[in-house]
């Protein structure tokens, strides 16, 4: 026979999502609250094809982590630009044309979601972060006055969802 459920039993008691507002994106040497938006770590999975006779059977292959997109503001005070120009010189030193040790410029960074009080749901441990790209912002423009903003991908090694 067919079992019929309250809406008490369907509903959960006690539900609080994850709100998108509510993180701190922690890197050493850049300023927390320099932060505008970040993104969680994205995964990719490549998929290996075994053929037998007439049938295609298929397993998981390697995975990698996708790149990090990371905005900040650009204050005048601390300078976001060059508390960003710090860390790029640790990968490449554009006088002196010297690149630099992987242990020098990785730097370990970490994702903190909160809840409405401000302890930590959520944990992401970034390992092995360096910059992959960084836009000081090529949209200058007398007709506006929004901030101006560093955007960043950062690529990295492994991540670890600790909690």
């Amino acid at each position: 026979m067919a079992e019929t459920l309250s809406v008490a039993e369907m509903l959960p008691n006690k539900f609080e999502p994850k709100r998108k507002f509510r993180w701190v994106f922690a890197i050493e040497g850049i300023d927390a609250f320099l932060m505008k938006s970040a993104a969680r770590p994205q995964m990719q999975t490549s998929e290996q094809k075994i053929p037998f006779i007439n049938h295609t059977r298929y397993v998981t292959g390697r995975y990698e982590f996708q790149s990090l997109g990371v905005k900040l503001y650009d204050p005048i005070a601390p300078s976001g630009a060059q508390q960003v120009m710090e860390w790029i010189r640790t990968h490449f030193e554009s006088v002196s044309g010297r690149a630099g040790y992987a242990d020098f410029y990785k730097r370990d960074c970490q994702i903190k979601m909160l809840d409405p009080v401000g302890t930590v749901v959520e944990l992401w441990d970034v390992k092995g972060c360096f910059i992959q790209s960084a836009n000081f912002g090529s949209d200058l423009d007398y007709g506006t006055d929004a901030p101006a903003e560093i955007d960043l991908t950062l690529r990295f090694d492994n991540c670890v969802l600790q909690y």
